[in-house]
């Protein structure tokens, strides 16, 4: 396009391009914002896991100087009717309506000018319940005559939950079945018969950058300034609730102070449109670090897997049962359940497969997406389970995975045919680094040292829609109009650098505009680490437009094709100044089969496959149960690498964010009670616990529908990390944990036992 142009684009490890209005200070949060005349909200929560609301007295908080306004639940309804919201169920209420269903629920709100004023009238807010039974387990709800929701309310959204609609006296918001092949003769000739029962506790995301939004009324349209991966759905669900056009309702994000899932669909946005609409003033609500807690999780989980195993190795049928905890109220989980739950066999080549994975409704604060959408969870279960069958048959660990792993050109459990899923790779890269099969030093004394494998692999979430806008100015500068949410991720440097690709231009000139549901197109959300192939895809071919567009300027000007002229000169020519546009336009929706509601099975059930892999060695004290990780090593399939430098700091993220609930993060309960709801008690992995030596790589691969050959890496390095560390203490003590996390109390305890 222009004599400074600078090739090859992708693949350049180019610094984030809002690297230095991070550190200086100067990028835009919305935690930062200020509109004139704001109020900001505290929220008065339940202290009790359900029960009904008898009385909620805030006369009190009413009294307190400076208070402006205190509203419940009845206020909600005066302006929005039924206000329920959810983006698989609408059972979620802003405020809570005659009950509360878990520990922490919004349940009155305080407005005022100061939010310290709001804060202390809260804490005179006084509310009176008749407790009922709860039920906390996700086994126990399956069966338990303690009903969390009367009836079941699916949202729209997804038309394979419609089924459901007004079922009543059940905790059971999904159940979702796949069926390969024939279990039964299997199991009953198999030579070996392997079963095993693994859980996961509840853990949460801790973006440092608590859930904060606000919202501006005016002149019949609403204004949400969110913390938000989904800007899109945030506009669609809240003129949803007020019965508006979608061009009344404006979502506006910025830069995002981490987000892993925790901020996506709706979590404070419907509360502050409702109350900025009966107070016809803007309103903010910024939550301290604690009520994250009371606000979304990741699902607890219970995982019964059994497999059939030759003589010399081969599995041939394997049954999964896998209970999800959702929580209180559904959020995605349904969609976790089914989407990770085709996966529970693993990657591996089974001919015979049944799969049950239920999603279950609790008195447990909500569980939603987090940074592998189920797949953490079920990988932890069945490469544990991997490895206790290689070592009951005294095969080594590796080789049962090779003898076994699934290739490319052969089916998954759904049917679907795998493709540019480099798996087998990925194995071989991390057996190569960790040196599996050379001596190596075991430990001496109480100290001893194990070695252990794990690889896992995730379906991209599907279908989905992506859209994106290049624009081109008179001057030859340009933008890129996208909604994908750059929340520490890298994206923004990402899409400009396919953009730059495209059109032979330095990245850095590529300026991309933050998403506005005003101004940026339609995106479905920041998640499952599908923005890079969706939204890649979207913005190389509105480049793709963009250029093709100035080439027909170039015919329309009787200018050869493929002729170097500067854009400016271009423009110049055909508006006799400097004026107009050159817009490109993209989208991207990939091709997708909904799976058979009996079978499970479908021949296209995601457009790419995510496969990652970890490697870890451990030293472990015999004396006190304390692990101390050596190296981990984290190897991920994610196609060409857009940024290998981003990558490669995704990799050491992803995979420190899962050591954290490996190894410490459990949210504790005891009668209902929260015990742990601060960074004080609730321990997130500092510098002193992360690995001596983290090595991350990403092996050669091409993902040929992807932009370039990319596709996701955000979620990889988390998949295998919990397994390939129990599976190096079992190494090291002969002592297997099937139960996260892996605390040195959990490892002494099973050492009194019995291990080496």
């Amino acid at each position: 396009m222009s004599a400074t142009a600078k090739a090859g684009q992708v693949g350049r490890s180019l610094p984030r391009l809002e690297g230095r209005a991070k550190v200086t200070g100067r990028a835009d949060y919305i935690h930062n914002l200020r509109l004139p005349g704001m109020l900001h909200g505290k929220i008065f929560r339940s202290v009790v896991a359900h029960g009904r609301i008898r009385r909620v007295d805030v006369e009190a908080a009413r009294q307190v100087p400076g208070v402006y306004a205190v509203f419940v639940s009845d206020d909600i309804r005066r302006v929005i009717a039924n206000p329920y919201y959810g983006p698989a169920f609408h059972d979620q209420p802003i405020l809570a309506e005659g009950k509360v269903r878990h520990i922490g629920e919004p349940v009155a709100v305080v407005l005022a000018e100061d939010p310290h004023v709001a804060e202390e009238a809260a804490r005179l807010i006084v509310a009176e319940y008749d407790e009922l039974p709860a039920v906390t387990g996700e086994v126990e709800a399956m069966t338990s005559n303690v009903i969390v929701h009367d009836v079941l309310k699916p949202a729209g959204t997804f038309p394979d939950l419609k089924h459901l609609e007004g079922r009543k006296g059940t905790n059971l918001a999904l159940d979702f079945h796949l069926r390969r092949g024939d279990v039964k003769p299997a199991f009953a000739t198999a030579d070996h018969v392997f079963e095993h029962t693994f859980r996961t506790q509840p853990v949460m995301h801790t973006p440092l950058e608590p859930f904060v939004s606000a919202a501006e009324p005016c002149d019949g349209t609403l204004t949400i300034y969110t913390a938000s991966q989904s800007p899109s759905f945030v506009r669609i669900e809240i003129a949803r609730l007020l019965s508006w056009p979608e061009n009344r309702v404006r979502v506006k994000t910025a830069f995002l102070g981490g987000g892993f899932g925790a901020k996506l669909y709706i979590k404070l946005e419907a509360l502050v449109a409702a109350l900025a609409l009966l107070t016809h003033r803007p309103v903010k609500i910024s939550l301290a670090m604690d009520e994250q807690f009371f606000t979304i999780t990741k699902h607890p989980s219970t995982f019964r897997i059994k497999s059939a195993v030759t003589k010399d190795g081969r599995i041939t049928a394997r049954e999964c049962e896998v209970w999800w905890n959702g929580g209180a109220y559904a959020d995605i989980g349904p969609r976790v359940t089914q989407k990770s739950g085709f996966t529970a066999a693993g990657p591996y080549d089974i001919d015979n497969v049944a799969i049950d994975s239920y999603a279950l409704y609790t008195n447990r604060p909500p569980a939603g997406a987090l940074r592998g959408f189920g797949i953490p969870q079920l990988v932890w279960a069945y490469e544990s389970h991997t490895d206790m069958i290689a070592r009951a048959l005294d095969i080594d660990p590796v080789e049962f995975r090779r003898r076994n792993l699934l290739r490319d050109g052969r089916p998954q459990a759904t049917g679907t045919v795998m493709q540019d899923a480099a798996t087998g790779k990925v194995l071989d890269r991390l057996v190569e680094r960790i040196g599996w099969g050379r001596p190596f030093d075991r430990g001496q004394g109480t100290i001893k040292r194990g070695r252990g494998v794990a690889v896992g692999f995730k379906a991209s979430i599907a279908p989905t829609t992506s859209g994106a806008i290049f624009n081109i100015y008179a001057d030859g500068s340009c933008a890129l109009y996208c909604s994908t949410v750059d929340m520490g991720q890298g994206s923004d440097t990402a899409m400009a650098q396919i953009a730059a690709e495209v059109l032979d231009v330095p990245a850095e000139s590529v300026r991309v505009v933050h998403p506005d549901t005003d101004v940026t197109p339609y995106d479905m959300a920041t998640l499952g680490s599908r923005s890079t192939y969706h939204m890649g895809n979207a913005v190389k071919r509105a480049a793709e437009d963009a250029r093709a567009k100035i080439e027909a300027l170039k015919a329309e000007l009787g200018l050869p094709p493929g002729s170097n002229i500067p854009l400016p000169e271009l423009f110049r020519r055909k508006y006799g100044m400097q004026a107009g546009n050159i817009v490109g336009i993209g989208s991207f929706v990939p091709s997708y089969a909904s799976p058979d509601h009996d079978t499970g099975l479908t021949p296209n059930a995601t457009p790419f496959w995510m496969v990652g892999g970890a490697g870890a060695e451990v030293e472990v004290d015999t004396e006190t149960g304390h692990v101390r990780i050596m190296r981990l090593i984290n190897v991920a399939d994610l196609g060409t690498p857009i940024n290998p430098r981003i990558v490669e700091t995704q990799l050491s993220g992803g995979a420190i964010m899962q050591l954290g609930f490996t190894m410490q993060e459990c949210m504790e309960f005891a009668d209902g009670q929260l015990l742990n709801p601060s960074l004080a008690d609730y321990k997130i992995p500092g510098m002193r616990d992360l690995p001596a030596r983290i090595e991350n790589e990403a092996v050669a691969a091409v993902q040929q529908s992807g932009p370039f050959g990319a596709k996701g890496v955000g979620e990889t390095a988390t998949f295998g990390v919990s397994p390939a560390i129990a599976n190096a203490i079992d190494d090291a003590v002969g002592v297997r944990l099937r139960e996260l996390p892996l605390t040195p109390e959990a490892v002494y305890r099973a050492l009194v036992k019995g291990g080496r």
